[in-house]
């Protein structure tokens, strides 16, 4: 079982809506006092926050799986059904949300960041708010409707402001040990990291962290070794530091060329060209690799960036190195531009705008709309009363007119809703008209 994990797949159910009681009041020398159904009640969301104890999706990945809890039935006497409880998932800051089509939802930078990823049915009215002066005791209740069912991608990006790169065993870790109270793994062999770790560093007043991405090799963007799934760890950085090194002893390599490989694998990856750069040639304890900072040193500055010889093991070096980011680290906030508020959009719907429409599918009519859907949901198609009472809404909507003018005919089939549609014979004799109502729960049109 991994201990980090930084990409899961969420299966989500938010609460369904509880369905609204259909109740009569009675007492003593009042028998029928009225309805007095409560409404049902709403049903829990999903909502997803940055935590700042939070830095992996481990739990997410062991259970996938999350549903909220239902909204609980209204009762008699206007009782109306508790909500049901929300669920809170706690993230790790920097988590980005997405669809399985990789359609970004929100990117959660922040602590205390909240977003609703799912959201919990509106409970069914009860027959006391369905009551009005020509239905006065109405015999049927609305249903729930049922809560947001999805799955999403959650993505982590470290919230760093520095990151390391560089070939395995390269030094990164003993170098972010150096710098920081980090305490990553450390060994003799490549890969030794197999997760990214964060360590904080304080560079006189400036105060920043230090990623240290696993080792990349060539061919890392296209799936080769272990950097390619930690990319992406390095995209919020503010500034990238190569972390050569100079004492290795391997055929073909030499710090040039390494810097050389890493630069192609972050060009490939993308979105980095505007980030700072700056060259740690590492473990210059060793005489070999301290001679060759001479050599090398003019053809990365000729780059445009600075060159820091430091050494893990001894620290030489370490302190400029770490003032040196911190000087890229401030002119980059300093760059940035102040955090907008929070901003709601409101977009009106248009005057004219019926809110639903009827297209001709050729054996059938299909309605499609928000309100028109709605309303199927909410309908409980075993009570007579309840479908008459959805033939006069979907009429006052103007669906009946609408269809007309498509041409329906009576008999034809209407089909309202998308994937889960419900379908039913046409018949344009049903008018809308609380005055041909009948005895509670039924209604004279559809016998």
């Amino acid at each position: 079982m991994p201990s980090f994990v930084d990409r899961v797949v969420l299966h989500l159910a938010a609460g369904a809506g509880g369905h609204g009681c259909v109740s009569v009041h009675r007492e003593k020398f009042k028998p029928l006092g009225g309805p007095d159904g409560g409404n049902g009640g709403r049903g829990g969301d999903i909502v997803l926050v940055v935590d700042p104890n939070t830095t992996t999706l481990l739990d997410y990945h062991r259970s996938p799986h999350r549903k909220a809890r239902n909204g609980a039935p209204g009762e008699g006497d206007n009782r109306s059904g508790a909500d049901g409880a929300d669920i809170v998932l706690p993230v790790p800051d920097g988590t980005l949300v997405s669809t399985r089509d990789g359609e970004e939802l929100v990117d959660l930078v922040g602590a205390g960041t909240r977003f609703v990823v799912a959201k919990g049915g509106n409970g069914g009215l009860g027959n006391a708010a369905l009551a009005s002066k020509r239905r006065r005791a109405p015999g049927f209740a609305l249903l729930g409707e049922p809560g947001d069912t999805l799955d999403v991608v959650l993505e982590l990006k470290s919230v760093a402001d520095v990151g390391l790169v560089g070939f395995p065993s390269a030094g990164k870790s003993s170098l972010i040990a150096a710098i920081s109270s980090a305490r990553p793994k450390i060994a003799d062999y490549p890969f030794t990291t197999l997760t990214p770790n964060l360590g904080v560093v304080e560079a006189g007043d400036v105060r920043y962290t230090v990623a240290d991405v696993p080792g990349l090799i060539e061919g890392a963007s296209e799936g080769r070794g272990l950097g390619h799934e930690f990319l992406r760890h390095v995209e919020r950085c503010k500034a990238l530091v190569h972390v050569v090194d100079g004492a290795t002893m391997e055929p073909g390599r030499d710090p040039l060329s390494d810097i050389d490989v890493i630069e192609a694998e972050l060009e490939k990856h993308g979105g980095l060209d505007d980030r700072p750069r700056m060259v740690a040639l590492n473990k210059i304890d060793v005489p070999d690799a301290r001679e060759l900072v001479d050599l090398v040193r003019a053809d990365i500055e000729a780059r445009g960036w600075r060159v820091f010889p430091v050494s893990a093991a001894t620290h030489e070096g370490l302190r400029e190195l770490t003032f040196a980011m911190g000087e890229l680290v401030a002119a980059a906030r300093a760059a940035a531009p102040p955090p907008e508020a929070t901003r709601l959009v409101l977009r009106p719907t248009a005057v004219d705008d019926s809110g639903f429409t009827v297209t001709n599918e050729g054996e059938r009519f299909r309605v499609r709309g928000v309100k028109p859907e709605r309303w199927i949901r909410q309908t409980d198609f075993t009570n007579d009363e309840a479908v008459g009472f959805l033939a006069d809404r979907l009429a006052k909507l103007g669906v009946e007119d609408a269809l007309i003018k498509a041409g329906a005919q009576a008999g034809d089939e209407v089909v309202i809703g998308g994937e889960d549609a419900v379908i039913f014979d046409w018949e344009p004799s049903i008018h809308a008209g609380s005055e041909l109502l009948g005895p509670r729960g039924t209604d004279p049109r559809l016998q």
